[in-house]
């Protein structure tokens, strides 16, 4: 005896998700960076925004972090404008550093909320590039 029912009042509501485009799906690079700048909104959740546009929360992380490198630009906004953007710092082991002439102090000033970080003289990478990763875990920027 079968003990499986074909009525459909008897059966579970479940939630079903069919996907008619076989293989892997292209996304362009303004769309990409457009859902990246809904992810930033303050308050945004990732796998909401994911969700909405049809990827995985996987992907939406994949494309946060190839923006935070600069291998993906954001659109800039209206509110943009008025905020300062960061750029990038690269450091590598074979730049070349140049004397700055003696009349001159070298120093980098970088703000950034309530923080200020001044660097006096002649910092090799390795330094700055640990100035700015404690400060960067200081303010979780």
């Amino acid at each position: 005896m079968d003990d499986r029912s074909d009525d459909i009042r008897q059966a579970s509501h479940r939630r079903v998700e069919v996907y008619s485009v076989s293989g892997r799906r292209r996304w362009p690079d303004d769309l990409k960076a457009q859902i990246v700048l809904d992810s930033l909104v303050p308050g945004a959740v990732v796998a909401e925004i994911a969700r909405r546009h049809g990827c995985h929360a996987q992907q939406v992380h994949s494309w946060r972090l190839l923006a935070r490198s600069g291998r993906l630009v954001l659109p800039a906004s209206s509110e943009d404008e008025a905020t300062p953007m960061f750029v990038p710092l690269i450091a590598s082991a074979d730049a070349t550093v140049r004397s700055p002439p003696t009349s001159c102090r070298a120093s980098i000033e970088v703000e950034i909320v309530d923080a200020r970080v001044r660097v006096r003289g002649r910092p090799g990478p390795a330094a700055l590039t640990d100035v700015f990763t404690a400060l960067r875990k200081a303010q979780s920027c």
